[in-house]
């Protein structure tokens, strides 16, 4: 008896952006194998074995090879099995590959589609990926081809439009450098988003020319998105400001709690320890039957 293998978008990062759809598969899983970027918070209230895959830039802590292979053993084996990927499966996250796989094993699959943190993470910091000053956007990997081709720049820094760019960071020099290279103003507006919609969400806004400099001091690193157009002049104006914006709470897990909505509603972000596990921890007692009384 062969299971089923779900594709599923975690969303941008907060737990609260995870489709009801994706709920549904969770709570039904046996199984939930998940990347590093997927927010512990949305993972506490399942109770299916979880199996941590992340993967770091040339750090692989297990290969796409082996995750292939985990996915079709588990299913073939009856499991009902979770991939969970952040944002979407489809979007730079390896899920047309991951399905390709799953039908040549003859192994039952689905697609469920996540919130793209291309769109959704820009809007976390204020930043519309379309207006009327850009009716059209462009989402492109940052990352260096593996054939070794780079990317077409001269078309890029062309096209009308945001430009939003994942997975670049560590090019960023490069990338803002070979758009002005390639004809675009130096003085057109660009962010970089780090960690959107999650506590530790931080977000700069400078010009094309300048951005490098302004990442560096701020400290910037990955994962974050760069977004490059008009849209960015937005930021200031649109960026939510809740009261608990910034905040990182940590609360008991309990099923139907509104302890948590509540806090997220007012911009904290919220992270739940399950008390439902009991780790028994070995403990040294020292003897009693000796020493002074009292």
């Amino acid at each position: 008896m062969s299971g089923l293998v779900s594709l599923v978008g975690a969303g941008p990062g907060n737990a609260e952006w995870l489709t009801v759809l994706g709920h549904r598969r969770l709570s039904a899983a046996d199984v939930i194998i998940y990347d590093r970027l997927v927010d512990p918070a949305l993972l506490s209230p399942y109770t299916a074995d979880k199996i941590n895959v992340g993967q770091l830039p040339y750090r692989h802590k297990i290969s796409q090879a082996e995750i292939n292979e985990l996915m079709v053993n588990l299913a073939k084996k009856g499991q009902r099995v979770v991939r969970l990927k952040a944002g979407d499966p489809n979007v730079f996250g390896r899920g047309g590959e991951e399905a390709q796989y799953l039908k040549a094993q003859h192994v039952a699959f689905e697609v469920v589609p996540g919130l793209t943190s291309a769109i959704a993470g820009l809007a976390a910091a204020g930043i519309p990926i379309t207006s009327d000053q850009a009716t059209s956007f462009h989402v492109i990997t940052g990352h260096r081809r593996a054939n070794g081709q780079t990317l077409d720049w001269a078309n890029i820094a062309h096209q009308e439009g945001t430009l939003v760019f994942v997975m670049g960071m560590e090019n960023l020099e490069t990338l803002t450098t070979q758009l002005i290279i390639n004809g675009m103003p130096r003085a057109t507006p660009a962010a970089v988003v780090q960690w959107a919609t999650q506590w530790r969400q931080r977000a700069i806004a400078s010009d094309l020319g300048h951005l490098v400099n302004v990442v560096q001091r701020g400290k910037l690193a990955a994962p974050a998105l760069i977004v490059v157009g008009q849209v960015v002049n937005f930021m200031g104006r649109l960026t939510p400001k809740p009261p608990l914006q910034g905040l990182h709470l940590l609360v008991p897990y309990k099923a139907g709690s509104k302890l948590f909505s509540a806090l997220q509603d007012e911009g904290a972000s919220v992270n739940c320890f399950d008390r439902r596990i009991k780790n028994p921890l070995p403990v040294q007692l020292p003897d009693l039957t000796t020493g002074a009384r009292w």
